[in-house]
């Protein structure tokens, strides 16, 4: 019976250490194969880096404000009687707006108007007698005093029924009734506001170590979520002769026109100050870069091999600084040398030293200032 247990354990460790035999043999065959195996290269594209001509800006934000702007309102208390105007609408120069109560100032008007006739005729029957030395110079100068009286009390009573008659100031386009026939009005209560659209400003901050950029007639472009990515041009009017002292910031205003009314008071816009001259800068596609906490970096394609048949290309990871974007494009303020060959799209798949294959034909086209196709 020993003996049996003893020949099955020996069977059982022959049959094992069989096994384990087969497997590494299997698993060194693997490794083997592996060191032998080459990755296949990867497919990128790659631009050279060159310079370009910037624009130098001073970028902002700002608030849109009308060039004439108000809120039309009651001078003198009174009845609303007419509405002659809806909401929204555009309207002229002296255009009607409301009409006031004027029937108490009409009935004072009659009376005024028989006083100044009143008025006249004595005066003109002074003038006769005095002409005949019958009146003396006194009852003259009272009688034409008092046709004077007359004349300015009928003027009042017509100027209280002319402001009873609101008229809007300028030309332009109105906001929201807020007044309703019948609605007792007192002295400067609101009826609507009225904007002139057709041009308009814009108020906007730069910190103070920008004055002596800043001039009168400097091009501001105005970009706003309303213009589809398209940029509407002005020109800086005026610049505040003091600073902020809270924020040391200068205030900026500049003039745009506004033919369409795409853009309205109280917009928030982004603002583009253009300097004079322009900055030469190392620029390539945002996308060649490889964001990362501890620095960006970007891949530079490079050969590897000296002799014919064995060379290929590789990249090398180079770190670099970043400057401003503009576009499709970032500047590249140091760690890139002009006429550099980097990889376009794709860096996030690449590690240092990897072999890769260029086709450009894959590229897509990078530009300054691209306009997006609208969906």
């Amino acid at each position: 019976m020993l003996r049996r247990i003893l020949f099955a354990i020996l069977g059982l460790l022959l049959v094992i250490g069989l096994l384990a035999g087969i497997k590494y043999l299997q698993i060194r065959k693997m490794v083997e194969q592996g060191k032998q195996a080459m990755v296949p290269p990867a497919v990128v594209t790659t631009v050279v880096a060159q310079p370009q001509a910037w624009e130098t800006t001073l970028t902002a934000t700002g608030s849109l404000r009308a060039v004439r702007g108000v809120t039309v309102a009651a001078e003198i208390p009174g009845k609303v009687v007419e509405i002659t105007f809806t909401s929204g609408a555009t309207v002229r120069e002296g255009q009607l707006l409301v009409r006031l109560d004027t029937a108490a100032e009409e009935a004072r008007l009659k009376s005024a108007a028989a006083a100044v006739e009143l008025a006249r005729i004595n005066l003109q029957r002074a003038r006769d007698l005095l002409q005949r030395n019958s009146m003396a110079r006194a009852g003259f100068d009272s009688a034409e005093s008092a046709y004077r009286q007359a004349l300015a009390e009928a003027e009042v009573i017509q100027a209280t029924i002319a402001k009873k008659q609101i008229r809007a100031p300028f030309s332009g386009r109105l906001g929201i009734r807020l007044v309703d026939p019948g609605q007792v009005l007192g002295e400067g209560d609101p009826i609507v506001t009225l904007q002139d659209v057709d041009s308009l400003l814009v108020d906007f901050r730069l910190p103070q170590q920008n004055l002596d950029r800043l001039q009168r007639g400097l091009v501001v472009r105005l970009h706003a979520d309303t213009l589809d990515d398209k940029a509407v041009a002005g020109r800086i009017t005026a610049i505040n002769p003091e600073v902020d002292p809270a924020s040391r910031n200068i205030r900026v205003r500049a003039a745009v026109a506004n033919p369409d009314h795409r853009l309205l008071p109280g917009m928030f816009v982004r603002v583009e100050v253009v300097l004079p001259g322009r900055n030469r800068v190392l620029a390539i596609p945002a996308t060649a870069v490889q964001y990362a906490p501890f620095g960006d970096s970007v891949f530079i394609v490079e050969r590897k091999g000296d002799t014919p048949g064995t060379t290929q290309l590789v990249v090398r990871q180079q770190f670099v600084r970043l400057g401003r974007a503009r576009g499709d494009f970032i500047a590249v303020r140091s760690g890139l040398k002009e006429g550099e060959r980097v990889v376009s799209t794709g860096v996030f798949k690449l590690r240092n030293g990897q072999s890769v294959v260029v086709d450009n034909t894959l590229s897509p086209t990078f530009e300054l200032a691209p306009h997006p196709p609208n969906t």
